[in-house]
């Protein structure tokens, strides 16, 4: 697997520099950001780049908050297709914090 990633992915993946980003090193970053915000043709390269079942395994077992309730549901529902529950506090920035007393 080359660890050179395109240059048009550098809008997706802002927060990074990705001259300095690795596959396999960062790929929750860059699954997570991609499934998040990315286009379709981001999502594309995504699935040629990783193996789908890595791509699920990232998304269940290493949530990151970054996801809008929409982004979520397309990437879990559709992209994905993930039937059970997934506990969406952990996905969705939009969501209130769940305080327990």
């Amino acid at each position: 697997m080359s660890t050179n990633l395109p240059k048009r992915l550098q809008a997706v993946l802002w927060s990074r520099d990705i001259n300095k980003l690795d596959l396999k090193k960062d790929k929750n970053y860059i699954i997570h950001q991609i499934l998040a915000y990315g286009t379709w043709e981001q999502l594309i390269w995504l699935f040629k780049v990783y193996d789908a079942k890595l791509i699920k395994q990232i998304f269940r077992k290493s949530p990151e908050k970054d996801y809008t309730e929409k982004s979520f549901n397309f990437a879990k529902d559709i992209l994905l297709e993930i039937s059970e529950d997934i506990d969406r506090q952990s996905y969705v920035k939009t969501l209130p914090r769940n305080i327990r007393r």
